[in-house]
């Protein structure tokens, strides 16, 4: 016959009093004689105490997890929780390491082409993990790179969050850069500053994306990372929306330098790298703000060119960005018929709440008398849009006038 926890708990204590047991594993002394007749189960943690205060190196862990009554299925949720954490608790191996780094930059790379409601429970999932590891006394070495995936997959939350229009992603990116900070990596810390700044830049906020764009290149301090990479176009469009060309082009110019310098292996369509493709979209968007539409949609044509097609959502704004310069070109209606059908061809679980806000952006590009054009109406429509003055005598409360 199986023995029950408590009939376990009684073996191991062999001669030592309920008392002594007790006061090693912090609890009651009726407490313990209450498992051990069967009256009450024990939590995880508690489980753990015993198992620990005890040397049963598991036993009774492995038991706590075979609540009576419990399914099988429920039986194996609590054995695999329970293996995490005697896993967790031992030293971590290269090995070990390595996998958990690869999990990390899976989850960069599931960024460019998996909708943010399908990744976020995987990810949080394996972030849950990560947690319990750092959880437990790790070497130095061992510490550190696990601090280095903490701040990657806090960075990974953060704009996942970003996407849906989460407003706890400001929390998140807090915690990327503590983490970050806490390893003592400059690299990861530039990456973190860099992608909080996309945040404040479609928040609004475009002096504050410019600070800290230009605080993730001054803490690379040269360093060929992607840190700059990133920022220095963000920071790039920041400036073309506040209408300083000059600013603008110089920092067009520092990105082609910073992704110039970018080994091969950080060009790539991840959250942890940057590529040609994105540089072209993301000079092609601050051109476009410019109003020259003539070279913005030569970078733009270019951008097209160079994405992938499972990048769905970069590539719907790259089109976006194309119905802008239509817009400024003089054509609203051709203009709103684009960014309609960018959206509904749109798969979706890929219509985030960036999407939609750069589609209504294509509609401040439109000059307010034509607004009342069929194909404008059309869109507005699409995106929800509250009616314009013309259209039922009242003012426009969605604020269509250029975000500045």
């Amino acid at each position: 016959m199986n023995e029950t926890f408590g009939e376990a708990l009684r073996r191991i204590r062999g001669s030592r009093s309920l008392r002594d047991v007790a006061a090693l594993a912090s609890c009651g002394k009726s407490y313990i004689s209450d498992l051990e007749k069967g009256r009450r189960h024990p939590a995880p943690q508690m489980a753990r105490a015993l198992d620990d205060a005890l040397g049963a190196r598991g036993e009774l862990v492995a038991l706590a997890d075979n609540r009576p009554g419990a399914s099988v299925l429920q039986q194996a949720d609590r054995l695999q929780a329970g293996l995490h954490d005697l896993l967790a608790a031992g030293p971590l191996a290269d090995s070990s390491l390595d996998e958990i780094e690869w999990t990390v930059a899976r989850h960069g790379r599931a960024t460019r082409y998996r909708p943010e409601a399908q990744h976020l429970p995987e990810l949080l999932t394996d972030f849950q993990d990560l947690r319990v590891l750092l959880s437990h006394r790790q070497a130095a070495p061992a510490r550190r790179r696990l601090l280095v995936a903490v701040a990657r997959m806090s960075g990974l939350t953060a704009l996942t969050l970003l996407k849906i229009a989460d407003e706890r992603a400001m929390s998140w990116w807090r915690t990327a850069r503590q983490a970050a900070a806490a390893a003592d990596d400059r690299a990861t810390l530039s990456w973190a500053y860099a992608q909080e700044a996309y945040q404040l830049y479609y928040g609004g906020d475009l002096y504050g994306a410019v600070e800290l764009a230009s605080r993730a290149q001054q803490l690379a301090g040269g360093m060929p990372c992607v840190g700059p990479a990133l920022a220095a176009p963000l920071e790039a469009r920041a400036h073309a929306r506040l209408g300083n060309r000059e600013a603008t082009m110089r920092s067009l110019e520092v990105a082609e330098s910073a992704l110039g310098r970018l080994p091969a292996g950080e060009q790539i369509g991840s959250a942890f790298g940057y590529s040609e493709s994105q540089l072209r979209f993301h000079a092609g968007d601050a051109i476009t703000h410019l109003g020259e539409t003539s070279r913005a949609r030569e970078e733009l044509a270019r951008a097209s060119e160079l994405y992938p097609a499972a990048e769905q959502l970069d590539r719907s704004l790259v089109a976006l960005d194309t119905a802008m310069c239509t817009a400024l070109d003089g054509d609203p209606a051709a203009a709103a018929d684009q960014a309609a059908r960018t959206v509904i061809e749109l798969e979706p679980d890929h219509r985030t709440a960036l999407v939609l806000y750069r589609a209504r952006d294509v509609i401040t590009k439109v000059p307010p008398g034509a607004r009342e054009v069929h194909e404008v109406r059309a869109l507005r429509e699409i995106l929800a849009l509250p009616p314009t003055k013309t259209e039922h005598g009242r003012g426009d409360q969605h604020g269509d006038g250029d975000r500045r």
